[in-house]
């Protein structure tokens, strides 16, 4: 391993270090009761072990790939050595793997909040996620099948789910609503006051929208080294932030018990992610050794939909993916086969300067950013859309806050 590479890793691994002893201790001091801080701590320490695991793994896994024949060229570094170097992929089948099995560790233990077949069917979920991400990987399919695939594996989830299919609507909208319900109601709304509305079958078919896109979304806005781990560590990071704010047994809430359960099993999810994601991203940050690949994606993606249909917060998880939405939103001409659409929607690299450069005609976020800055280096680039990334979930927690302040 090269000296520059070595330079490369250590910020990752600060980060990484502080990242895990600062999410773990704000939520110990959140916890409210012994029984919450032995269950977080051992999760934690699980998920402590899991991070070195993965790196370990990851290292012992490339021969095999390469072997294999399971590999890609940087064509953000075409023109140069590095770019006709093999990069192992999809290497995010490690991470899904080992996070599987974690799951299977929590579940023994039982850390499933007392409804072991929702546990089940979550895990379910991103297994049968994970393989066809890696399915994808191998067969490259098209795209009108990546949008089935979600569909297919949040199958468990949807036929398992018991849950409340309710939603809490605005202030503003409530009487309205109310008085709606109270002429032509018919059930629809769960309260007089119009707090409440049912959406029944409607809320299945969103967990499996939501799915759909989680999943979609982290997939899309991808292209440089380190992007799609890293806005997924991001998202895990402030998803686990809000769960521990939630904790809090003092919070005025109607089921305050149920409340704590529900993001109880959300931090089983997300914690053991975020140390699996930083075990991928030692390996994935610039200069990139591996690439996580549409496995990675498809994994995230569910994980992140799963954490938040049955931690109960999928409304704010949306607020967490405003880049990707934005993304989304951006790319839907080349999406929807209006304006045409390349394989590689990527900046062009200019071998002189060593700078990605932005594509007009390349509908994403990537490159809308090199578009408004001018050239970066790949590395400056993925740094700068990650703290995007924390700038908006960052004023995601404060807008819910407020919302919930003053408008409850």
């Amino acid at each position: 391993m090269s000296s520059s590479s070595t330079q490369d890793e250590l910020p990752l691994r600060i980060f990484a270090s502080s990242v895990i002893l600062l999410v773990y201790s704000f939520i110990c001091r959140e916890a409210s009761d012994a029984g919450m801080l032995f269950r977080i701590l051992v999760v934690g320490g699980i998920s402590v072990v899991s991070y070195f695991t993965v790196s370990f793994f990851i290292s012992s896994v490339i021969p095999l790939f390469l072997k294999a024949g399971l590999f890609g060229r940087d064509i953000n570094k075409k023109g140069t050595p590095n770019g006709e170097e093999k990069v192992p992929e999809p290497l995010g089948l490690v991470p899904a793997t080992v996070y599987i099995m974690i799951l299977c560790v929590l579940h023994l233990v039982a850390f499933h909040n007392g409804d072991a077949r929702l546990y089940t069917a979550a895990m379910a979920c991103v297994t049968f996620m994970t393989l066809l991400g890696f399915a994808d990987d191998v067969l490259d399919l098209r795209w009108r099948y990546k949008l089935v695939l979600p569909l297919i594996a949040s199958l468990p989830l949807l036929v398992n789910y018991t849950g409340k299919t309710t939603v809490i609507l605005p202030r503003i909208i409530r009487p309205f609503v109310g008085w709606i319900a109270s002429h032509f109601g018919g059930g629809l709304v769960g309260s007089v006051s119009g707090r409440l509305v049912d959406l029944g079958l409607g809320y299945y078919i969103y967990m499996a929208m939501l799915s759909v896109f989680c999943t979609n979304a982290i997939n899309i806005y991808a292209g440089i080294n380190g992007l799609e781990v890293g806005q997924s560590v991001v998202m895990a990071i402030f998803v686990t932030i809000h769960n521990a704010l939630n904790l809090r047994s003092d919070i005025p809430k109607d089921d305050i018990h149920l409340l704590r359960v529900h993001h109880a099993f959300s931090l089983d999810m997300m914690l053991p992610f975020i140390a699996v994601c930083l075990g991928l991203m030692y390996h994935n940050w610039y200069p990139s050794r591996v690439f996580v690949g549409d496995t990675f994606c498809y994994f995230a993606g569910m994980t992140f939909a799963m954490g938040s249909i049955l931690g109960h917060y999928s409304t704010t998880l949306l607020l967490f993916f405003v880049p990707q939405i934005i993304n989304f939103v951006y790319s839907l001409p080349q999406l929807f086969g209006i304006l045409p659409c390349p394989r590689h929607r990527l900046p062009k690299y200019n071998v002189k300067t060593a700078r990605l450069e932005g594509v007009k005609t390349h509908l994403n976020l990537v490159n809308l950013v090199l578009l408004i800055t001018g050239p970066l280096h790949e590395r400056t680039l993925c740094f700068l859309l990650l703290v995007l990334q924390a700038v908006c979930c960052s004023l995601a927690l404060v807008l819910r806050a407020l919302y919930l302040r003053y408008f409850p």
